[in-house]
């Protein structure tokens, strides 16, 4: 469970009264529009997606998948949430298998979508862009395909054929999936504006840990910590292992303070319960976390290179480790531009 409500929420558009009802029907005549204008959505989209990697996928395979990935961002919108092991779900995970098609080009074909399907809504005089309801759509379809990708990813990882997207000792998603999300994630904070903040924790000194009392004890402190870290975060943030002894999160809509707050609360409660006791000696050996926190208020038309952002973000985690572990470093206002250097020693 969540340590902290989600951010970021519309519901205020509707008084508490009617709010409930209101947003019912928006998001039953959302999804009637997905469905009513499921093939231009999907035509429009294949114009686009097999052209949007190194390898040109076929229109026919790209239309299938298309039809099904609009089916559920209905669903998703309608019901506010989606079944990991629904039935359509369960379709899209055979046509992804079909040709071995990667996290990341699913999550271009996903962001697609939601791009085409926006274009779309725009047009209808009902929810449409004129509309007073019109920053509820946006946001509904936002987290409609969010959720969409979310309930993806639990299902796949029922499949043995997907391990690469779940790291086996702490049980979060692996730096491939982490990759694929980045990128995507920080297109759409371009396209439509809002904050995004990247926190890397990484275990002090793990490799001293491991020479001094047995690789085994490493093992068991990072699967703890996969364990007690997605405490602290939202169902729909993306927990990730990063490298051998870090992890990352990344955190949509969330202000600055509120993450760079929830990276100190980690690095503490680490602190006060991640250690162990060395039976040869009796003594408690104390488990610390170094971290870096770089938050992004994203404008609309802003490009943010995810591979720079992580670069730059691992930077800051190396200052927090030169200037004496066991704290948080932090950045605000990113652009882009920052490339913070660890001070000499």
């Amino acid at each position: 469970m969540s340590s902290m409500s989600p951010v970021g929420t519309n519901d205020t558009v509707f008084s508490k009264e009617e709010g409930g009802d209101a947003q019912a029907d928006i998001r039953q005549r959302i999804s009637a529009v997905l469905l009513d204008h499921i093939d231009t959505i999907t035509t429009d989209t294949v114009a686009i997606f097999p052209f949007s990697g190194a390898e040109t996928i076929d229109s026919q395979y790209c239309h299938r998948m298309g039809l099904l990935l609009v089916q559920l961002l209905a669903l998703a919108v309608r019901d506010g949430r989606l079944d990991a092991r629904g039935g359509f779900v369960a379709d899209l995970h055979r046509v992804v298998l079909e040709r071995g098609l990667s996290m990341e080009r699913l999550f271009t074909f996903a962001y697609l979508i939601e791009r085409t399907a926006l274009d779309e809504l725009a047009l209808d005089p009902g929810v449409g862009a004129t509309s007073e309801p019109w920053p509820l759509v946006e946001q509904l379809v936002r987290r409609g395909s969010f959720d969409l990708l979310a309930v993806y990813t639990d299902r796949a990882q029922l499949e043995p054929a997907e391990t690469a997207i779940v790291d086996r000792l702490t049980t979060l998603h692996t730096r491939v999936l982490l990759d694929a999300v980045l990128a995507k994630e920080l297109e759409r904070a371009g396209r439509f504006g809002f904050p995004v903040s990247l926190i890397l924790f990484d275990v002090d000194r793990l490799s001293a840990i491991n020479q001094e009392h047995g690789y085994g004890v490493g093992d068991k402190i990072l699967e703890r910590l996969g364990i007690l870290i997605r405490k602290y975060f939202r169902q729909h943030d993306w927990v990730a292992r990063h490298s051998e002894d870090s992890i990352a999160v990344l955190l949509s809509r969330t202000d600055a303070e509120q993450a760079s707050g929830l990276a100190e609360r980690v690095r503490h409660t680490v602190e006060k319960r991640l250690g162990f006791v060395n039976h040869r000696t009796d003594q408690r050996v104390v488990v610390t976390l170094s971290a870096a926190v770089v938050n992004l208020d994203v404008a609309v038309g802003d490009t943010i290179d995810s591979e720079q952002l992580m670069a730059d973000a691992e930077a800051l985690l190396e200052r927090a480790k030169q200037r004496g572990r066991n704290r948080v470093e932090r950045i605000d206002g990113y652009s882009g531009a920052q490339q913070p250097r660890a001070p000499a020693v």
